[in-house]
């Protein structure tokens, strides 16, 4: 099977495109897809007009993204009709869903492939199907067995994502993530470490652990296998120079955790810890199991570790309920934070969810003009913390050209911080000393030194 379709791939020189939506999770998910493709013959194309496979990988968190997707998808008809043999599939979260990819099969006909998260190893043989024998096909798999060695397709000269956890236990009342991705599987501490070396003999030094909650890394294992313990073995083992990690539960940040902190050389000074709301009684009806308090209280030990930690977070204004006093505790709670960035949405409903069955849902307007407000302290919060790194040399991984054309590069530095500085693509994948001139919300600038 393999041999003829790699030869029928080969044969036609066909390409692909890859339109990704949602977190770090479904780029890598990506990445895996491109993997995939790529050894059997596939080539890349950057836009989906000159592709042969057109591939849509979904995220369901939001209904604002699926509605899009479903825009996209249908706008992909007179593709279909022109491009002789073109495919087009649809993947991800949002195909995990009951009845989903039934339901998108018959709505466009013309969509020859739906698969869920757990199908990127078998994409192969939906190939062979659609290709080959011609068939329209549907795998959402049930199977939620950790597949390792799937091929990958990494963007990053320098940096990686790297899977840890799948899946997640927490059924936080607004979060459709665990009905679609499944509980909580750990990959084995071994495979992590292997691959991390590998990585880090192709040249990688920047790694990002990936997970719905990362600090339940390891309690579907052996009870001595944690998440801190990873998280030294990584900076013990390998040459990996930064390394990152993300998300992290606020309910299970452990004192071990916190100490990492200052005492791992790899771990990058930033943590993105999702706050969600700032008041109590929303925290409860969201089943966050954690209060205000206890947020607070770990902000308060992270930063004694490290007084110039990044802190950012994610936070949702209109959650059902909600009222003006729960709101003003969120807008209190994040100036207490003083965060380094924060990812803020209005409430999505999701049917499925616990919330979406809630009493007193918050109309559209008043969670427009909640996240208008929350987002302008946020761009001020933003900008004080920005403003402590003028004058201030920072090193700056080197990841792409920047905004201003080939003149210009962008970087991150350690906090997680976007540095652009002058210079040439030769210096995209390189470590530069940068000195801050000057400060904006969301970026810095400076001069190499």
């Amino acid at each position: 099977m393999t041999e003829q379709l790699k030869a029928y791939i080969a044969k036609n020189e066909l390409t692909y495109c890859i339109e990704t939506y949602g977190c770090q999770m479904n780029t890598h998910e990506s990445e895996k897809i491109a993997g995939v493709l790529e050894a059997l013959g596939y080539c890349p194309v950057a836009q989906k007009a000159e592709a042969d496979f057109i591939i849509f990988n979904t995220c369901c968190v939001r209904q604002h993204a699926e509605a899009r997707l479903y825009g996209n998808v249908g706008a992909l008809k007179d593709h279909k009709d022109h491009v002789n043999g073109a495919l087009i599939a649809v993947s991800g979260c949002v195909m995990q869903q009951k009845d989903a990819a039934k339901k998108l099969m018959k709505r466009f006909p013309f969509v020859d492939i739906a698969f869920g998260t757990n199908g990127i190893h078998r994409l192969e043989s939906m190939l062979y199907d659609a290709l080959i024998e011609k068939k329209r096909v549907i795998c959402v798999d049930e199977d939620e067995t950790i597949v390792e060695d799937v091929p990958i397709r990494r963007e990053g000269a320098r940096s990686a994502f790297v899977n840890i956890i799948y899946g997640c236990n927490n059924f936080c009342t607004y979060c459709i993530v665990p009905y679609v991705r499944g509980r909580e599987r750990s990959r084995h501490p071994d495979d992590i470490i292997r691959e991390i070396e590998e990585l880090c003999k192709k040249g990688i030094s920047e790694i990002t652990l990936l997970g719905q909650n990362v600090n339940s890394y390891g309690n579907d294992l052996s009870a001595d296998i944690t998440f801190v313990n990873l998280l030294k073995r990584i900076d013990s083992q390998t040459d990996i120079k930064r390394l990152r990690f993300m998300t992290s539960h606020p309910k299970d940040m452990s004192d071990g955790l916190i100490e990492c902190y200052g005492s791992l050389k790899s771990l990058c000074e930033h943590i993105h810890l999702p706050v969600q709301s700032g008041s109590n009684r929303v925290l409860q009806l969201m089943n966050r199991r954690y209060t205000r308090e206890h947020y607070l209280s770990l902000i308060k030990h992270l930063k004694a570790r490290v007084p110039d930690l990044a802190v950012t977070t994610d936070i949702i204004v209109g959650f059902p309920g909600e009222t003006e006093q729960d709101f003003e505790d969120t807008i209190s709670l994040v100036k207490e934070v003083g965060y380094d960035a924060a990812y803020t949405f209005a409430y999505s409903k999701r049917t499925g969810t616990k919330a979406a069955d809630m009493e007193n849902q918050n109309d559209k307007q008043t969670m427009s003009e909640r996240l208008t407000r929350l987002n302008v302290l946020v761009k001020e919060s933003m900008r004080d913390r920005n403003r402590a790194y003028l004058g201030h040399t920072v090193e700056v991984l080197a990841d792409s050209p920047g905004k201003r054309g080939r003149s210009e590069i962008s970087g991150r530095t350690r906090t997680a911080k976007t540095v652009s500085f002058e210079g040439t693509l030769e210096d995209v994948g390189q470590y530069v000393t940068v000195k801050i001139d000057k400060v904006m919300a969301h970026t810095l600038r400076g001069v190499r030194v």
